[in-house]
């Protein structure tokens, strides 16, 4: 069992960078994690565990991962998020596949919050959607306050990131009508959406909503019934109301 007790050491400093830095993630292919709910969800799931840093009591690791014992302040340095882990580890990022197959997606475009992102690829996990299709300006999945966000899912949840034409090409490709969300009179009720088949659902960016393109670009759009008086939904609590549906 190594212990590590400099803030300098190429260990420490590599997963601190995976914490901040997406570029330097994608370039690695690896994103952090943090907390021991996450790790236990990791073992269970057998996601690609590549290093662990801990203090206090010694986790179990699958054999050939890299451990080291560390002290508290060294964790707290590493861990992004406000709370003091007694553990951090890192994931191997999946590989790209990229190909979209007939079944019940939801699109995310352009959202901003990385812990929307992660709620929603929890609750579409919790609700059985095939895959979640992040394109434009999306917060990074990968982010480590998505990846909390997503109490696990991250290890069990179909992502996918791609750019807005080749997400309009693959979806055209494999036959699945898009639904776009919207405001706009002439949308239909959301217990209108269709109970089988493949679908595609599009969610906005928190303050702007949908592309113009993406919005023209669907063959149906959708709203959610509420309130006249409130102007619109936070885009989870939006997310979350439509995969139930689809779900039910």
């Amino acid at each position: 069992m190594e212990t590590l007790t400099s803030r300098r050491n190429p260990l420490v400093m590599h997963l601190k960078k995976l914490g901040a830095d997406r570029g330097y993630r994608y370039g690695c292919g690896e994103y952090l994690c943090q907390g021991h709910k996450l790790y236990e969800e990791a073992l269970k799931c057998s996601a690609p565990i590549t290093a662990v840093l801990f203090s206090g009591k010694e986790p179990e690791v699958p054999e050939g991962v890299r451990c080291a014992r560390v002290p508290k302040d060294i964790l707290e340095s590493i861990a992004p998020m406000d709370s003091a882990p007694d553990i951090v580890f890192s994931c191997r990022i999946p590989e790209q596949d990229r190909s979209i197959d007939p079944g019940r997606h939801i699109i995310l475009e352009n959202l901003q919050d990385p812990g929307n992102v992660g709620t929603i690829i929890r609750t579409a996990n919790a609700f059985m959607i095939d895959a979640v299709l992040l394109t434009g300006s999306c917060a990074d999945p990968y982010n480590p306050k998505a990846v909390r966000a997503t109490m696990g899912a991250i290890f069990r949840q179909k992502v996918i990131q791609l750019s807005r034409d080749e997400l309009l090409q693959r979806l055209s490709e494999a036959k699945i009508p898009l639904y776009a969300t919207g405001l706009d009179e002439g949308c239909i009720g959301l217990t209108e959406l269709p109970k089988q088949g493949p679908i595609a659902v599009a969610i906005g960016n928190e303050g702007q909503g949908l592309s113009t393109e993406l919005f023209e670009a669907a063959d149906k759009k959708i709203t959610i019934p509420m309130n006249p008086a409130c102007e619109s939904l936070n885009a989870a609590a939006a997310a979350t109301i439509i995969m139930w549906e689809l779900y039910r």
